[in-house]
């Protein structure tokens, strides 16, 4: 099982695209996994002949368990290796094998043969592979199952996964709205900013596993749902940031009068110039552009920007977008809009969701005012943008006379890593931010 991120510690097999015996070439895909943050292919290394699979389909394994082995040289020298059944167990590998160079390594060294890990324990369940479906549609035994539980026609079901797969998710909302297709979740790295006229939302109802009714009691009947793969990880990733880091949180005011003016003749949205402007600070300040390892501090010359994307009830993704600090304000509303759209669709790449330096989470379309967000480890800091409203402020013109004037003011919050900052450095952190904004070019 590869390393999918820093915070992942397992995934799920969900298909074998080969059977033990079958030909296999360099770079090919050979099987698929899930973890609690996408869904990704898993690449033969080296041209062979699959010689076991290891991991039945619907099995949970750790980081480092070895999936599969390949043969990079036919039995007896052949050209060719008989094909097993797609049924059939994986046969038990000789022990001049399991010691030969003639074996490829995924991802990771390991033993000669191995598709990545360093766990070689068995798996006797014999490998299911996917069945296809009429119309060329593939399913795992895990969408199978539950479309069977709740009469669920899959051709109906939009898929969101890799190239329109069904995944487990969007079973569960089929079944949580009917006939309807997946509501879109709402994304953290929408714009910020309020249109002039108010636009109502619909809020998406929360993908949810089925859950089962508790008996009434004093408090009435509730639900019980356990919490989702991802969920369980967003849990873990965030406790342990709290109990790691100093965490602290300074939050400044900022008039965005500005940018507001720039971005409607744009076009665009505000975000991207919130980004931009924090891309200059890092680059001024280059200690937040940082990550902290017990006890050794990394710098980074490149920013590469992390956005906390919202997937409703599923939980959230965190894409990086890396060399950040060459993009234009055009160029990082338009990667933005890529990242958000394909991590809806689950479409994003394991290095998508890796090697941040700092990362930006925004709630502010709901409205909210302040925020104490939770470092992303191991970065040392995190920026929250919250919703811009127009209010009554004092202003001075240029010769120091003073008035009141209806200015677009909004906040920004930065929960920072005591360990590696002091609030000095945060609070210019931030005031370089605020003058970028305020000082925006207009015309």
């Amino acid at each position: 099982m590869p390393q999918m991120g820093v915070s992942v510690a397992e995934g799920t097999l969900i298909e074998w695209r080969k059977a033990p015996g079958d030909r296999v070439e360099r770079d090919e895909v050979i099987a698929a996994i899930s973890t609690d943050k996408i869904d990704t292919d898993v690449e033969a290394p080296a041209a062979g002949w699959v010689d076991e699979l290891l991991v039945a389909v619907g099995e949970t394994v750790a980081v480092g368990t070895v999936l599969a082995r390949i043969a990079t040289s036919a039995p007896g020298g052949n050209g060719h290796a008989p094909a097993a059944p797609p049924d059939a167990a994986p046969p038990e590998a000789s022990a001049a094998h399991e010691t030969s160079e003639a074996g490829a390594a995924l991802h990771a060294p390991g033993a000669a043969g191995e598709l990545q890990g360093d766990t070689a324990e068995r798996h006797p369940e014999t490998v299911q592979r996917f069945a296809p479906k009429p119309g060329g549609r593939r399913y795992s035994p895990v969408v199978l199952r539950i479309a069977a539980e709740h009469g669920v026609d899959l051709e109906a079901v939009t898929g969101t996964g890799r190239g329109g797969r069904v995944r487990k998710q969007d079973v569960l909302a089929h079944v949580a709205n009917g006939a309807a297709a997946p509501p879109e979740p709402p994304l953290h790295i929408e714009s910020p900013y309020k249109p002039d006229a108010p636009v109502p939302r619909r809020m998406p109802a929360p993908r949810l596993a089925p859950g089962r009714v508790a008996a009434a009691g004093a408090l009435g009947p509730a639900t019980e749902v356990p919490l989702s793969r991802m969920r369980r990880s967003i849990a873990r990733h965030m406790v342990d940031s709290l109990h790691t880091a100093a965490t602290c949180t300074t939050v400044i005011e900022v008039d965005m009068t500005r940018v507001e003016a720039v971005r409607r003749q744009a076009g665009l949205t505000g975000l991207p110039y919130v980004a931009r402007a924090t891309i200059d600070a890092l680059r001024e300040h280059s200690a937040l552009n940082a990550t902290l390892a017990e006890d050794t501090l990394t710098t980074w010359d490149a920013v590469h920007l992390g956005f906390a994307v919202s997937l409703g009830g599923d939980g959230l993704l965190v894409p990086v977008i890396h060399h950040a600090h060459e993009l234009s304000v055009e160029g990082l509303a338009t990667r933005i809009r890529d990242v958000a759209t394909r991590a809806r669709a689950g479409e994003l790449t394991p290095d998508e969701l890796r090697g941040g330096t700092f990362t930006i989470t925004n709630p502010g379309p709901h409205g909210t005012l302040m925020a104490t967000p939770v470092i992303n480890q191991p970065q040392v800091a995190i920026l929250d943008t919250e919703s811009v409203t127009k209010r009554p402020v004092v202003v001075s013109d240029a010769d120091g006379m003073d008035s009141i004037a209806i200015r677009s003011i909004g906040c920004l919050c930065l929960s920072w890593d005591h360990r590696a900052l002091d609030g000095e450095l945060a609070a210019r952190f931030l005031a370089s931010i605020r003058r970028r904004l305020e000082t925006w070019p207009v015309g």
